[in-house]
């Protein structure tokens, strides 16, 4: 039977000296707060549809075109 997830974070854990446990502590304390991130799919449904099929292919090509290339100078 394959560990689950969490088992396999604890078994990590369990190896780690007392610092790293406590680094890994706070990083799950800071994730935990932020909570999701992100629209969930379902919400954006009423925009399907919303931009002109021209529009589409005008901004498709557009993003073909100019976003292979980088300005060296730009920064």
């Amino acid at each position: 039977m394959k560990p689950s997830l969490k088992d396999e974070v604890i078994k990590h854990l369990s190896s780690l000296p007392y610092e790293d446990q406590r680094c890994v502590l706070n990083f799950v304390r800071k994730l935990a707060a932020s909570g999701p991130k992100g629209v969930p799919g379902k919400k954006l449904l009423r925009f399907a549809g919303a931009i002109a099929p021209g529009d589409v292919e005008i901004m498709r090509r557009v993003i073909e075109i100019d976003c292979e290339k980088v300005d060296l100078n730009e920064w």
